[in-house]
């Protein structure tokens, strides 16, 4: 049986007459990372803040771990990890003081081995305000995983964050899952959401849009799949050259790039008319819609239905 470690329901957050948030529901497995997907102003982040205890919902019923967080606030912080967007630190205190102060407040033992994993020792007695953006980012996430929580919240965690680091981040974010820990990953990154999480939620203007894996969300959607070809001679890019299954086709480059709903057909027929005009391919490149292709689809969508 799987379990839910977070749940919302119905939850509602308004500021004044702007609604933030409209009424949404999900849950969150245990051992799963979730990504909360949107533009900026979905409510991304007031819905994570209020899981966090630093907001109160206006409405609905929200828990993390069995925990009501605003009821029981400080049970709440012996469960969970936070990197949020800014740290927020003071501009003198090091990374090693941070880690020793964080530490004792959870009640665990410092730990510097995060430090040194993510790249930070070096930078151990280096005031705060001396560490570039993505150091200062690193120093958050190890902060926030400090305490071995049972939810990890990652705001934007990889941005300013140098390929390494990001790649070190991925690792420990795997690590972490594996162990049972439950993240909720806020992100613009739908490269990052969809390689990482095992389920999403698109939210647009305070309510979802959609919610599953990456995968069954790419397959709701138009379902194109994108073939992007070069020949030598560049015979496939005048105007009148079309293709069975072809719904869209653009020219980018030396690149004519088709839109199929069914790429036999489609690809076929690229390679039979090459042939046939005595042209030769240089590149063929099948793409599967991916999760980017879906989200753009669905806020096109929204947009156009004026919501």
């Amino acid at each position: 049986m799987t379990v839910s470690v977070v749940d919302v329901v119905d939850f509602r957050k308004t500021y004044g007459d702007f609604v933030a948030v409209d009424g949404i529901s999900f849950d969150v497995r245990r051992g799963e990372i979730f990504g909360l997907l949107g533009p900026n102003g979905a409510g991304k982040t007031t819905t994570l803040e209020c899981l966090e205890g630093l907001r109160a919902p206006d409405g609905g019923s929200l828990r993390v771990a069995g925990i009501d967080p605003v009821r029981e606030p400080h049970r709440l912080r012996g469960v969970i990890g936070v990197q949020l967007q800014s740290a927020g630190l003071p501009d003198s205190i090091t990374p090693g003081e941070a880690m020793r102060l964080f530490c004792a407040y959870r009640g665990v033992a410092p730990r510097f081995d995060l430090l040194a994993r993510l790249g930070l020792s070096e930078k151990r007695d280096a005031q705060y305000h001396t560490l570039s953006g993505g150091q200062q980012r690193r120093l958050a996430l190890a902060l926030a995983v400090a305490n071995d929580p049972m939810v990890l919240f990652l705001d934007e965690p990889t941005a300013g964050l140098d390929v390494p680091s990001r790649v070190e981040l991925h690792n420990l974010m795997n690590e972490l899952r594996t162990a049972g820990t439950t993240i909720i990953l806020a992100t613009h990154d739908m490269a990052e959401a969809e390689e990482m999480s095992d389920r999403v939620a698109i939210l647009l203007e305070g309510s979802i849009a959609a919610v599953g894996t990456p995968r069954e969300i790419t397959a709701t959607g138009a379902g194109l799949t994108k073939v992007s070809v070069r020949t030598q001679g560049a015979s496939l890019s005048g105007p009148d050259t079309t293709f069975p299954a072809v719904r869209r086709a653009v020219h980018e480059g030396d690149y004519s790039i088709f839109f199929s709903t069914d790429i036999g057909p489609t690809v076929a027929a690229i390679i039979t008319h090459v042939e046939a005009i005595d042209d030769s391919l240089i590149d063929l490149r099948v793409e599967r819609p991916s999760l980017e292709d879906r989200f753009l689809e669905i806020t096109d969508s929204a947009n156009a239905e004026g919501i």
